[in-house]
C-alpha cells in the first residue's frame, strides 16, 4: 500500500443512552440504543464497509454500541480501547487519527457528540449529494454514522482533506 492509497475514516457515534445516577463515563445502553447499535452494525455491513481498525472510547456505552454493532459485521476488526477519545476536542481526535499505522486502509472511531459530528464535519472538504445537509440537519443522532474518504497518509489528515460519502441515522435520513 503507498501513501496516496484511498483510505477510509468512519465515525460512529455511541447508541442512545440511558441516565442513571452515577458517572458519565458509566452510563449503559437503553433499550433504544440496544435495538439501534446493531442496525449501525447492519448498515455499515450492506453498504460494504470493511474496517481494518476501530479505536472505541472506554465509556459504557461506546463499548456496548461496539459490540452489538460489530455482532453484525462479517469480519471484525482489530479494536482498540482508547481512554482518549472520551471527552476528545477536534484538535485531540484528529491526533489520534493522525497516529493511525499505515497498512490500515479503514479506520473506525466509536466516540461521543459533539467531536465525531465536528469531526466528520472539519475533515468534510467535500461531500456527495446532500449528504452533508443531511448530516447538519440531523445534529448527528445517537447510533449515526459518517463515511469519509482520503487519499494520503494518516499523518497528514487534517481539516478539509476528507470526502463525506455517506451519513447514516437509525431513525432520521
Amino acid at each position: 500500500m503507498t501513501v496516496d492509497s484511498p483510505r477510509t475514516i468512519v465515525l460512529l457515534r455511541h447508541a442512545k443512552a440511558d441516565w442513571p445516577t452515577g458517572p458519565d463515563h458509566e452510563r449503559p445502553l437503553a433499550d433504544r440504543g440496544r435495538h439501534d447499535a446493531p442496525a449501525a452494525g447492519r448498515r455499515l455491513l450492506d453498504d460494504g464497509i470493511a474496517l481494518d481498525l476501530a479505536l472505541c472510547s472506554t465509556a459504557t456505552r461506546t463499548r456496548e454500541t461496539w459490540k452489538l454493532a460489530a455482532h453484525e459485521l462479517e469480519q471484525r476488526p482489530k479494536t482498540v480501547y482508547e481512554e482518549r477519545l472520551y471527552d476528545a476536542s477536534l484538535g485531540q481526535l484528529i491526533a489520534l487519527v493522525n497516529e493511525t499505522p499505515e497498512e490500515v486502509r479503514s479506520l473506525l472511531l466509536v466516540g461521543h457528540n459533539p467531536g465525531m459530528h465536528g469531526l466528520a464535519d472539519a475533515l468534510a472538504g467535500s461531500a456527495e449529494g446532500d449528504t452533508r445537509n443531511r448530516m447538519s440537519r440531523t445534529a448527528f443522532p445517537t447510533a449515526a454514522f459518517a463515511v469519509l474518504t482520503f487519499a494520503g497518509s494518516w499523518k497528514s489528515v487534517e481539516p478539509g482533506v476528507g470526502r463525506l460519502v455517506s451519513f447514516w441515522a437509525p431513525h432520521k435520513a
